[in-house]
């Protein structure tokens, strides 16, 4: 087996890519998916406002094409190489076992995404009507017999997605996305045809094996996560990874693993995850025209005068974007190409500027509308206004010390400063004052009671469109499209995490997990201050290890009844957990910001840890002050 070249990076992109007859259609399936979820709410909202008519089912239709989004963007992940994996790359194997690596990973993941398939077609069929009743009179009793437990005789769900659709319909996109990523990942492996020709039936032989009723033995359930382990730390996906832990226990404790998809699809089709994609395409499109020069000028003609204003600049932009595509590193990558050198030419050292826009790579995601505050109020059942009020103060605080370091590096340094001029000010704003309008828009319509937290998102859409293509001219009908197959893409590949993510988190709850450890924590820490040191290191552990969406899914469950037992707050609670897990995401070896920064800039990992650590610091002090004195989350929901 030997491995072939591959200038595309160490994902599993083979040569030659996806035939285009592919991946056009696939391309303009998601661009229209995505469209109708911003299209139907807003003429939703104007219809029954004002038009006196309202689209039937419009909450439905919205909730269930963000499932298809989910895994027909994951299976567009899987095509472009897009997942989020702990590990980015395999520079540290040996040449002459790489390939072996490449294959074991690719054989890992195909097998997970066949088990996941085979589950959903389970749920499918199980939701599914049943044979006709005089059909089934008719099959022999054996037969009937090893028939029944698929679910065959059952009524089914009768449910209907606007009156007309079965729901079924609609969750069969789970099977059809889990088996075309199994099969990407088995035919794109960096390796030759006959490698990757065995690894579906190896994948299916062990689906198979995995299938029978009993239960999996301890040992077998123990060497599973051995082997998960060691693909985590060889680059498999991070869904793959949380897939594989929660078919091994589920089939551990004889458990149907149709119980992962069904999770998946409660989480992936609740009624406010829609706002995740929406907002998503906000930021994205905003990110793909001028707009961030725009806003650049604006804050540099405002901060210009003060000594480093325009880091002091670079960090308000950084935490503008991120309220808007969350805390995922896509500030990075949008932006940190534009920042670096406007940075480096006013005076700033390399650095401080790498360490700079590394750090505010997430630093708004306290926010509004920030997609990670919006998904712990989903999982913690807490409203989401009350947590995004919770996060005002503290996401200032946040950003605050950046401002000042800038400023104090920006005198140190003697940066090139600028005369504030009230004609350039005025002249800069007005240049981008669509930009800046975004968010006061946003909490207008958010907090003004006009509408709902989804239809918010979607004019916050057409608005964005309406900015860049008719008032600016900056970005094409082609560009347009792909912006919109872009955030399909990233979306799909976080909400697959998130899916994939609740089932285990399901496992951990029907064993009762979070009450033993609440009953374990009430035992052996004896106080709210102890509690609350620990879950600082726990959560900075955490946010190391696992990406946010994924973190906020599995271990929300996990913490809320201890912390309840406390007397933490929920939503003080979510305001430390957001906090500390940023601070995870710069922490090395493997915060996940450090892995997007070194791309981004084509910059040694150590380079950028070593940037990073001053940041990092500061920033630990204010997660210490936001988690200790809850009055600075609460102040505002009195």
């Amino acid at each position: 087996m030997s491995e072939e070249e591959n200038t595309a990076g160490e994902g599993y992109a083979g040569p030659g890519g996806t035939a285009g007859w592919v991946r056009i259609p696939e391309n303009a399936i998601l661009a229209v998916s995505l469209l109708l979820m911003a299209l139907i709410p807003v003429v939703e909202f104007f219809g029954r406002r004002w038009l006196g008519f309202g689209i039937p089912g419009a909450a439905d239709y919205v909730r269930h094409l963000t499932l298809w989004i989910a895994f027909l963007g994951a299976a567009a992940a899987t095509r472009d190489d897009r997942h989020l994996q702990i590990v980015a790359t395999l520079d540290w194997v040996p040449g002459s076992v790489r390939a072996w690596v490449h294959f074991f990973r690719a054989l890992f993941a195909a097998l997970v995404c066949l088990a996941l398939c085979a589950a959903a077609v389970e749920l499918v069929v199980s939701e599914a009507p049943g044979l006709p009743e005089g059909f089934a009179a008719v099959i022999p009793g054996p037969v009937r017999a090893w028939l029944e437990p698929f679910g065959l005789f059952d009524a089914g769900n009768t449910y209907r997605i606007g009156g007309w659709l079965p729901v079924w319909a609609a969750e069969a996109v789970m099977a059809v996305g889990f088996l075309v990523m199994a099969v990407r990942f088995a035919f794109r492996a960096r390796l030759h045809l006959p490698a990757r020709l065995l690894i579906l039936p190896l994948s299916l032989g062990a689906v198979v094996l995995l299938g029978l009723p009993e239960e999996l033995t301890g040992g077998m359930v123990l060497a599973g996560f051995v082997v998960t382990l060691a693909a985590a730390v060889l680059g498999a996906p991070i869904f793959t990874l949380l897939g594989a832990a929660a078919l091994l226990l589920f089939r551990g404790y004889g458990v149907t693993i149709a119980a992962i998809p069904a999770e998946t699809y409660r989480i992936v089709a609740s009624p406010i995850l829609p706002t995740i994609p929406i907002f998503t395409l906000v930021g994205l499109l905003l990110a793909e025209g001028r707009s961030s020069e725009r806003l650049v000028r604006f804050f540099r003609a405002i901060f210009g005068s003060v000594p480093g204003g325009t880091a002091v600049a670079a960090t308000l932009l950084c935490a503008f974007f991120t309220t808007f595509t969350g805390a995922s590193g896509v500030t990075i990558l949008a932006l940190g190409g534009l920042l670096l050198p406007v940075l480096v030419t006013n005076g700033f050292s390399e650095r401080f500027s790498l360490g700079l826009l590394t750090s505010t790579g997430s630093l708004g995601l306290l926010l509004p509308p920030s997609l990670v505050v919006i998904l712990y109020g989903v999982v913690a059942n807490v409203p989401i206004t009350d947590m995004f009020k919770a996060g005002i103060i503290p996401g200032l605080l946040l950003i605050l010390p950046f401002c000042l370091i800038s400023v104090w590096e920006g005198r140190r340094r003697k940066a090139q400063r600028t005369r504030f001029e009230s004609r350039e000010a005025l002249s800069a704003f007005w240049e981008a004052k669509w930009e800046v309008f975004v968010p006061v828009l946003a909490l207008v319509l958010i907090f003004g009671g006009f509408c709902t937290l989804v239809e918010a998102a979607a004019m916050l859409v057409f608005y964005a469109i309406l900015v860049v293509t008719v008032v600016h001219r900056d970005v094409s009908f082609r560009g347009l499209v792909s912006v919109f197959v872009r955030c399909a893409i990233l979306v799909g590949g976080v909400l697959i995490i998130l899916g994939v993510a609740m089932g285990l988190t399901s496992y951990l709850v029907d064993a009762q997990v979070p009450m033993q450890a609440a009953g374990w924590a009430g035992e052996h820490l004896q106080s709210k201050w102890v509690f609350l040191l620990a879950l600082n290191g726990a959560l900075i552990l955490t946010g190391c290890l696992m990406d946010i969406y994924s973190a906020l899914v599995v271990v929300v469950p996990l913490i809320l009844p201890i912390a309840t037992r406390f007397g933490v707050d929920p939503v003080h609670l979510g305001i430390i957990f957001l906090t500390n897990l940023q601070l995870g995401y710069l922490t090395p070896p493997v915060g996940m910001n450090l892995f997007l920064a070194s791309f981004t800039f084509n910059k040694p990992l150590t380079r950028i840890a070593r940037d990073v650590i001053p940041f990092l610091l500061v920033l630990a002090g204010v997660v210490l002050l936001v988690t200790y004195v809850p009055w600075l989350s609460m102040v505002l929901l009195k």
